[in-house]
C-alpha cells in the first residue's frame, strides 16, 4: 500500500476550479493533506474556495498544453511538498454536437486537454514515482469512456482514449508500486452540463433535430442528476486512501447500470460474430 500513514499525503490535481475538482480539492485541505491544485484562473479557484484554510495549497495557473509548463508545475510541487504522492488527471469538459459539426479545432482542443494535457502531467511525475517505487495516479474518465451517445463523439473519443492509455499505464508501473486507477462517473450535479463547461458547435447541420433535442434536454438538467459530486470526492480519496478499487472504479448508480448494459450488448456483438471470425484464421495442419 503506497498511501502515507505517517505523513500528511501530497495530492497534484488538474481542473480544480470547478465541480468534482473543486469539491476534492476542499476535502483534501480540510483532512490536512498537501494540494497542488491546478486551474486555467487561479484567481476563480481562490474565489471559489471562500474561506478554506489554504496553508497546505498550492494554486498553480497551468494550461495543461503546456509541457515545459507542466514539468514546472510538477517541480514546484515537489520543492513545496516533497513526494508526490497521489495524482488525479481530472481536468476536462463535455462537448455535445454530431461528428459532422466537430470541426478539426474542436477536436485538437478536446485532446489537449483529455489526452495530450493528460499525457504531459504523467511524463513529468512518473520518473519521480517509479524512483520512490511508490504513487497513485487516478484518471477521472467517465461511464462514456465505456458506452457511447449520439452527440457525445468527441468526448467520446478523449475518454475511450484515456481509457486505453490508463489500462496499459497500470500495467507497465505496476512493478514499480505505482498504483492505478480510472474513474468512471455518471451525470452528477456539477456545472459540467452549464454552457461555460459544455461545448457546442458554432453552427449545426440540417438533419440532426435529434441530437438538438438532446441538447436542449440535456442544457435542462442540471440540478437533476443523481450524483453527487460531494460523495464522489470523498469516494476518489477512498480510493486512493484504501489502494484496494479495481482498475475501473464506476460511480453511481447510472453509470453502473449503462456500463452493465455495454458489457451485455457487447457480448451479444462479439458471439453474433464468432462465425465469420474464425474463418480469418490460416489453416493450421497437423
Amino acid at each position: 500500500m503506497s498511501y502515507p500513514t505517517t505523513r500528511p499525503a501530497t495530492w497534484f490535481v488538474t481542473g480544480t476550479s470547478r465541480g468534482l475538482g473543486l469539491e476534492l480539492v476542499k476535502q483534501l485541505l480540510a483532512r490536512g493533506d498537501n494540494v497542488a491544485a491546478t486551474t486555467r484562473s487561479t484567481e476563480r479557484l481562490d474565489a471559489a474556495l471562500g474561506s478554506v484554510d489554504r496553508a497546505r495549497l498550492l494554486p498553480l495557473e497551468l494550461n495543461l498544453a503546456d509541457e515545459p509548463a507542466v514539468a514546472a508545475a510538477i517541480h514546484s510541487t515537489t520543492d513545496r511538498f516533497g513526494a508526490i504522492d497521489v495524482v488525479v488527471n481530472n481536468a476536462g469538459y463535455g462537448f455535445l454536437a454530431a461528428i459532422e459539426e466537430v470541426t478539426d479545432a474542436d477536436v485538437r482542443q478536446m485532446f489537449d486537454v483529455q489526452i495530450f494535457g493528460l499525457w504531459n502531467v504523467l511524463r513529468a511525475v512518473l520518473p519521480s514515482l517509479r524512483a520512490q517505487r511508490s504513487g497513485h495516479i487516478i484518471n477521472i474518465s467517465s461511464i462514456l469512456g465505456l458506452t457511447s451517445f449520439p452527440g457525445w463523439g468527441l468526448y467520446c473519443a478523449g475518454k475511450y482514449a484515456l481509457e486505453g492509455l490508463t489500462e496499459s499505464l497500470a500495467a507497465e508501473v505496476g512493478d514499480f508500486g505505482v498504483q492505478v486507477n480510472l474513474v468512471e462517473p455518471g451525470y452528477m450535479q456539477t456545472d459540467f452540463l452549464r454552457t461555460h463547461s459544455l461545448g457546442l458547435p458554432p453552427t449545426t447541420v440540417s438533419g440532426y433535430e435529434s441530437i438538438r433535442e438532446m441538447t436542449e434536454a440535456h442544457l435542462a438538467m442540471p440540478g437533476t442528476q443523481l450524483g453527487d459530486p460531494v460523495r464522489a470526492a470523498t469516494a476518489i480519496i477512498k480510493v486512493a486512501v484504501s489502494g484496494e478499487a479495481p482498475l475501473h472504479q464506476l460511480l453511481g448508480s447510472d453509470s453502473y447500470s449503462l456500463a452493465k448494459a455495454r458489457i451485455d450488448a457487447l457480448t451479444s456483438d462479439v458471439e453474433a460474430g464468432r462465425e465469420l471470425s474464425y474463418t480469418t484464421d490460416i489453416p493450421q495442419h497437423s
